[in-house]
């Protein structure tokens, strides 16, 4: 199976000053987002799966994606029962909502941009769920349990360029995860700093 050189990919942008300091700020705010898109990503693998059911490399990788996620959700409802917080209800997400809106729906473009976005998202996650792992250091167990998010979330987006390169030529794959990279770095310039993953 071909594989992405990862250097030929644009740099990932870093994330806003004060992103961090909003997080910290309002931790218990940031763990009920944190909940939601842990859910979202599971119910986002399992549709993959519905819309695929005739790929078999996409219905194995998706299959075990979607119980992670809902591991982690169940790690992140554990963290904000035991806090004594009452879990809210799920918010829409603006950057979500902003890169799906790049989804090209020709069947020809689809399951490319589903993926190349999937990859884009994956990948801010794994940036800052590892800065806020940094910034832990006075609860190791939550830092360690961050670092191990952090980690996870670096599996899957390289697992979903992976996938995207067994049904399209890596040239193309990435082209598009380089033009959605892009975007994406504009998009988080212009949301509001939220206690939020996104």
């Amino acid at each position: 199976m071909a594989r992405i050189d990862l250097s030929q990919l644009s740099p990932l942008a870093a994330t806003p000053r004060g992103w961090l300091e909003t997080v910290l700020a309002d931790f218990d705010g940031f763990l009920m987002d944190h909940a939601s898109a842990e859910k979202k990503a599971s119910g986002m693998a399992m549709s993959m799966v519905s819309h695929y059911p005739d790929q078999p490399s996409i219905v194995r990788a998706m299959v075990e994606l979607a119980v992670e996620e809902l591991n982690h959700y169940r790690e992140v409802m554990r963290l904000i029962l035991a806090r004594q917080l009452t879990p809210a209800a799920d918010l829409k997400d603006p950057y979500i909502h902003a890169l799906n809106g790049q989804v090209r729906k020709a069947n020809e473009h689809f399951l490319l941009d589903r993926l190349t976005v999937a990859a884009v998202v994956e990948r801010r996650g794994a940036e800052r769920f590892a800065l806020l792992a940094d910034n832990l250091y006075d609860d190791p167990a939550l830092q360690r349990f961050y670092q191990a998010i952090a980690a996870s979330e670096q599996r899957h987006w390289e697992l979903f360029l992976d996938l995207a390169v067994e049904h399209f030529d890596v040239a193309t794959v990435i082209e598009r995860f380089n033009e959605l990279s892009q975007r994406e770095a504009k998009i988080i310039q212009t949301l509001p700093l939220r206690a939020a993953l996104h």
